[in-house]
C-alpha cells in the first residue's frame, strides 16, 4: 500500500521519467558529445542515466559506471555519490534491491566523509527505502530516523516531506496505526505550506488509509474523497488507484455500499488499465473477483479471476525479463570494470614511469649544469638551461600537485589556475636569484666559464 510514496522520494533523487524524455535525454546526448572537461562529463552522464533508466535501465547503468569510473580517477567525490546514487536507483527500478542496498551503502561511506548534510539525508533515506522494499522494516526505520536526525540537526526543510511520507508509510505497514497517522498528518501539514497538490493528495490518501484502520469511516470517506480531487488534478495515476481502492474497500467492509464499492475498484481498474499499471490492475481485479464471490455473482466472479491469473502471469513474465536483464547488467557491467581496472592500472603504471623520468632528470639537469662548469661556456648557455629547467621543474609540479589542487578546489578552473600562477609566481623570482648566483659563481666578467684549478699539495714527511 502506498507504494507511490517511494517513487516521489526516488523522483527528488534523480531527473524524473516526464512526456518530454527523449527531448530531454537527446539535449543532454549533445551537451556531453561536445563536453570537454571531465567534471562536467561526469555530471551529464548521471544526469542522462537518470533520464533513460526507466525506459532503458541497462544504458543507464553503463552510463552510471562511466560516470563512476571517471570520477574515481579525476577523485570528484560528488561525481562518485551521484554516480551511484543513479546505479542504486535503477537497480531499484530492475528489482534487484540487494545491488540496490550495496551501491546506497557505498554511497553512504562517501557523504559521511564530506561535509553535504543534504546528501547524506537523501543517502540514509533511499537506504531506508531499499530495506522497505524487502520488507525489512525495522532496518528501514532506522535509517530514516537517522535521516531525520541529519535533518534536524542541520535544518534542511525540503527533505522533511519524504521522511515523514516514508516514516508513515512503514508504520502503515506495521499496523502502527498511532505513528502512521502521526506522520501523515505532519507530511501534510508540510504538503499545504508547499501549496503541492500531489503531495496533499499522497498525505491525504496515507490518513485515509489509518481512519480506516481505526474504524473510523466517516473521515476515512473524508479523506479517501479529498485526495481523489488532489490527484485527478495532478495526473498521479498510481496513487489515484490506491485512493480509489482505498475508498472501494471502505464502502464494502465498512458501510457496506456495495454499488458504489464496485464503482470505485472498476474505476480504478480503469485507470490502471489505461495507464498500464499491471499491480494496481491485478488489485482492482483481485477485489472484483472477491467481491462478486461473496455475493455469489459466479459469472462476475470468473471473470475478474480469469484477469487476476492472466495479470500474474504478465508479473511473473516481467519479473523474469527483469530478472534476466539483471543478469545482464551485472555481466556488462563486471566487465566494463574490468575493462576499466586494466585502463586504469595502465595509466597509471605510465604515470608513475613519467613521474620517475622526471624525479631523475631534474637533479641530472642540475648535476649535468655544475658539471659544465668544468669547461668554457656562455652564460647565455647558462641562462638557457635555466629556463629549461624551471619549466620542467613546473611542470612536474603542476603534475604532481594537480589531484590534490582539484580535490581541494572542487574541480574549478579558476580556483586551479590561481593556485598554479601563485606557484609560477614564487618560482620566476627564485630562478631569477639562483640564476644570478650561479653565473656570479661560475663565470668571468667576459661572460665565460671559470675554469676551477684545483693544487693537490704533497706533505713531505718530517725527519
Amino acid at each position: 500500500m502506498i507504494n507511490k510514496y517511494i517513487a516521489l522520494l526516488l523522483f527528488f533523487i534523480v531527473p524524473a521519467c516526464l512526456p518530454a524524455q527523449k527531448q530531454k535525454a537527446d539535449s543532454l546526448e549533445n551537451l556531453l558529445t561536445a563536453e570537454k572537461t571531465d567534471t562536467g562529463k561526469v555530471k551529464l552522464m548521471w544526469q542522462l542515466a537518470g533520464v533513460i533508466n526507466v525506459n532503458d535501465p541497462e544504458r543507464a547503468l553503463l552510463l552510471s559506471q562511466q560516470a563512476l569510473v571517471l570520477a574515481t580517477n579525476i577523485k570528484y567525490t560528488e561525481g562518485q555519490s551521484k554516480a551511484l546514487g543513479t546505479m542504486a536507483y535503477t537497480f531499484n527500478i530492475m528489482g534487484n534491491y540487494p545491488k540496490a542496498l550495496e551501491l546506497n551503502l557505498r554511497r553512504l561511506k562517501l557523504e559521511e566523509k564530506e561535509n553535504n548534510p543534504r546528501n547524506l539525508a537523501m543517502t540514509l533515506l533511499n537506504i531506508g527505502i531499499v530495506y522497505r522494499y524487502q520488507e525489512e522494516y525495522s532496518e528501514a526505520l532506522k535509517y530514516y530516523y537517522r535521516s531525520d536526525s541529519v535533518i534536524r540537526q542541520n535544518n534542511i526543510e525540503e527533505v522533511k516531506y519524504y521522511i515523514y511520507m516514508n516514516l508513515g508509510d512503514v508504520y502503515d505497514k506495521l499496523n502502527n496505526v498511532d505513528s502512521s497517522f502521526s506522520y501523515f498528518n505532519k507530511s501534510l501539514i508540510l504538503s499545504n505550506n508547499l501549496k503541492n497538490d500531489d503531495y496533499t493528495g499522497n498525505s491525504m490518501t496515507g490518513l485515509g488509509h489509518t481512519y480506516f484502520k481505526k474504524g473510523n469511516a466517516p473521515f476515512s470517506l473524508l479523506y479517501y474523497r479529498t485526495a481523489i480531487s488532489y490527484l485527478e488534478k495532478t495526473g498521479n495515476t498510481d496513487v489515484l488507484c490506491e485512493a480509489m481502492l482505498g475508498l472501494a474497500e471502505l464502502y464494502e467492509q465498512q458501510l457496506h455500499k456495495n454499488d458504489s464499492a464496485v464503482f470505485y475498484a472498476s474505476q480504478a481498474l480503469q485507470i490502471a488499465e489505461k495507464a498500464a499499471i499491471l499491480p494496481k490492475q491485478l488489485e482492482a481485479a483481485d477485489f472484483l473477483s472477491g467481491h462478486y464471490k461473496g455475493i455469489q455473482n459466479i459469472d462476475s466472479a470468473y471473470l475478474y479471476l480469469s484477469m487476476v491469473q492472466q495479470l500474474n502471469d504478465s508479473i511473473n513474465s516481467k519479473a523474469k525479463i527483469r530478472e534476466l536483464q539483471v543478469i545482464s547488467s551485472n555481466e556488462k557491467l563486471r566487465q566494463q570494470e574490468i575493462e576499466e581496472n586494466k585502463k586504469i592500472a595502465r595509466r597509471e603504471r605510465k604515470q608513475q614511469l613519467q613521474y620517475l623520468f622526471i624525479g631523475i632528470f631534474i637533479p641530472g639537469f642540475f648535476l649535468l649544469t655544475l658539471l659544465l662548469s668544468r669547461i668554457r661556456i656562455h652564460t647565455r648557455f647558462i641562462k638557457v638551461m635555466g629556463i629549461l629547467s624551471l619549466l620542467i621543474l613546473f611542470e612536474y609540479l603542476t603534475l604532481l600537485l594537480h589531484p590534490t589542487v582539484a580535490t581541494l578546489t572542487n574541480h574549478t578552473p579558476v580556483y586551479e589556475m590561481l593556485i598554479f600562477v601563485s606557484i609560477a609566481a614564487v618560482l620566476i623570482p627564485a630562478h631569477h636569484r639562483f640564476e644570478q648566483w650561479l653565473i656570479e659563481k661560475l663565470t668571468h666578467r667576459d661572460g665565460s666559464i671559470k675554469l676551477r684549478k684545483f693544487k693537490l699539495k704533497v706533505k713531505e714527511p718530517l725527519n
